[in-house]
Parts: structure tokens; sequence; C-alpha cells
């Protein structure tokens, strides 16, 4: 699910009297889970990842599961089941570190999400503590 949250400055203006005009200045938080688009322009796109542009264009030329529509002056539209599949490769290749050829396996073998490693590292520290255990008794 994906979360965006703006900010929109608003001024009131309040006319007193003659001529005497006072400003007031608020901030609207809107949350835009709610509204949901058809189609996101490469910009918006960026900007809900906090990339540039061009990292859009070539993630697509890499991932052939991104296919954006273009309309009729050639510029992309992203749907949302592309901005999905744009997390997913966010967050192999920027948060985990995979590489490209990496996030593509992962993303080809079905998992949303990398392996749990946790039980694996839990076992591997158990038997170093036992083998720590045993270093000390002898």
């Amino acid at each position: 699910m994906l979360v965006i949250k703006l900010e929109i400055p608003i001024v009131f203006y309040l006319k007193i009297g003659s001529g005497l005009v006072n400003s007031y200045f608020y901030t609207m938080s809107v949350d835009l889970t709610e509204i949901s688009k058809l189609y996101y322009s490469i910009g918006e796109v960026a900007n809900m990842f906090d990339v540039n542009p061009s990292l859009i264009r070539f993630w697509e030329k890499e991932f052939s599961s991104i296919k954006p529509k273009k309309n009729k002056k050639g510029n992309r539209l992203f749907t949302a089941k592309d901005i999905e599949q744009f997390k997913q490769i966010y967050e192999l290749v920027k948060e985990q570190g995979y590489t490209l050829d990496g996030a593509k396996a992962q993303l080809k073998s079905g998992n949303d999400q990398p392996n749990d490693n946790s039980a694996v590292i839990l076992h591997l520290e158990k038997i170093k503590k036992e083998l720590i255990d045993l270093k000390t008794s002898l």
C-alpha cells in the first residue's frame, strides 16, 4: 500500500474596514491513500520514491514487468500496479542492496519478500554460544 502525505498551505485574507487586510496562514495535511488515480506521470512516481525520473526510465527498461502506457505525446502513464512493482524493486535494490540481476531473480522467483533468514541466524547464534561454552570449559 502506497502512502503519500502532502502538506498544503492555505492563506485566508480578511478585509477589515477600509483597506485593512489581515492574513491567516494554515497548513492542511492530505492523505492520498484515499485518493487513487488511474495513471501517474513519471515525475509523480519519481517523487514518490525520491529518485530522479531517469532512474524510473532505466528501471522500466531493465525490468520487463513494468509496462507503462503512453499517451499521444509519448508521456509515460504508470498504473498502481506499476507503482507496486517499483516499490518492490526499490526495496530490493536501494534498501536491501540487491544488484539489478539479483532483484530480477528475486522478482521472477515469485517471492514478494526475500527469504527470511532470521531462523538461520538464530540457529547459528545458538551454535556459536555452544562452541564458546565448550571452549571455556576446556
